[in-house]
């Protein structure tokens, strides 16, 4: 699959502007850059959204490119601008891309060509520089999950946003989009089948001992964390966008195979505000690799089988026996086929900023699924139960997620020479 992670952009430059001579730049990991002065959104009514792309691995040129450019050839957007550390990268992504101006340098870009929208593929360590640089600069902002390392990173994200009117910042949750996902939530949120009683979420996949000798892979600092974090966020973000807010949850986490910094898998137990309870499941140890999602009802289960993606035809809902036949009719009736991609969320996305209304999975609405991973780790390294909104300034877990425990925080130097 596919991840931020496969991209190879960082915010220090170290190779000459494609076009311009590329000046020094703070340190990334310092966020201790002078706060420039905001800039304004600029006003979107006639005219193509200027957007550009941050980071140009294989997520970008995968899947944001062809979303931009299908975009594109509707008349909506029109792609300004790249940039990657790698200028060769770059410039490759440029040329293939049909993408005019090329830059190793984030700052000079934003200041050059001043787009309305920047899609960010990094790295999780470089998301929170890169997305208030943009904001600040007056750029919308949609974001490859995970969106932020941790907690605090995100509130810091949260509050470089604009006030009325954006400009916001987005996350890639591909997964909420499409009509399967669409037409659940609606009967869902009406009660259709009833209430939602038991639900289950699995992200079972496979990863062996060649992916983990990447370098940056399986550790805190440059991954973010492990399968919760890094693969399983998707399936409890949709989770959590078709059930509403949760309020505990009690989690186990393990390395049974991988020798590495965080878990390779891990379970939880969480219980949301309806009353429903869920089962939660995030391995890289599972040879026969599947995304679920299962949701009992009182008269219906719902059911999500695929891997990377879905579509209607991924979705199954099993009536009880005397459920009438007009209402399986309709509940089993999910309407034209589009499927969950990065297009559809794209699409959703550039409709809030015509509006100048914040987009869905930004701000709080984006911040649930990061709250609910992190306390999974707390709750895990703690033998705990964790409840929502517990993680807040102090506790060691809204900075890292790792949280210090012994055992799983990475070993000091002193350590490591012991």
């Amino acid at each position: 699959m596919r991840t931020s992670r496969d991209a190879t952009t960082s915010q220090t430059p170290e190779h000459e502007d494609i076009a311009h001579e590329s000046t020094e730049h703070p340190n990334p990991e310092s966020h201790e850059s002078p706060e420039p002065q905001r800039r304004s959104p600029a006003p979107l009514e006639g005219r193509r959204i200027r957007a550009a792309v941050i980071g140009t691995g294989a997520i970008a040129s995968g899947s944001h490119l062809p979303a931009l450019a299908a975009l594109a050839a509707e008349g909506e957007v029109e792609v300004v601008a790249a940039v990657d550390i790698d200028a060769a990268a770059v410039k490759r992504f440029c040329a293939d891309g049909g993408v005019p101006h090329g830059y190793t340098d984030l700052d000079r870009m934003l200041a050059e060509q001043r787009p309305d929208l920047v899609t960010i593929c990094t790295p999780p360590t470089l998301h929170r520089d890169q997305t208030v640089a943009a904001l600040r600069a007056g750029a919308w902002v949609w974001c490859e999950k995970p969106p932020v390392p941790t907690l605090a990173d995100f509130d810091a994200v949260e509050a470089a946003e604009g006030t009325e009117g954006g400009p916001y910042a987005s996350i890639v949750f591909q997964h909420r989009f499409g009509s399967g996902a669409q037409h659940v939530r609606r009967l869902l949120a009406d009660e259709a089948m009833g209430r939602p009683l038991v639900a289950h979420c699995q992200t079972t996949w496979y990863r062996n001992a060649a992916y983990y000798a990447v370098p940056w892979r399986g550790k805190w600092e440059t991954e973010g964390g492990g399968p919760a974090m890094g693969h399983g966020i998707h399936q409890m973000d949709l989770l959590l966008d078709l059930l509403g807010p949760w309020s505990e949850v009690r989690a186990m986490a393990g390395r049974l195979v991988h020798d590495v910094q965080t878990e390779d898998v891990s379970t939880a137990l969480v219980r949301f505000e309806s009353g429903a309870l869920a089962t939660v499941v995030n391995s890289v140890l599972s040879p026969d690799e599947v995304s679920r999602i299962r949701i009992d009802c009182e008269r219906a289960t719902v059911e999500l089988t695929h891997l990377y993606g879905h579509s209607n035809d991924n979705w199954r809902i099993t009536p009880v026996p005397d459920a009438p036949a007009e209402d399986v009719t309709a509940w089993q009736d999910f309407g034209a086929d589009v499927p969950s991609s990065h297009l559809a969320q794209l699409r959703d996305l550039v409709t809030s900023m015509r509006a100048g209304e914040r987009p869905r999975s930004s701000g709080a609405d984006g911040r649930t699924s990061l709250e609910l991973i992190t306390a999974l780790y707390k709750s895990a390294f703690t033998d705990t139960t964790v409840r929502a909104g517990e993680i807040r300034p102090g506790d060691p877990y809204y900075t890292a997620l790792h949280g210090g425990a012994p055992g799983w925080a990475p070993a000091t130097h002193e350590e490591a020479s012991a």
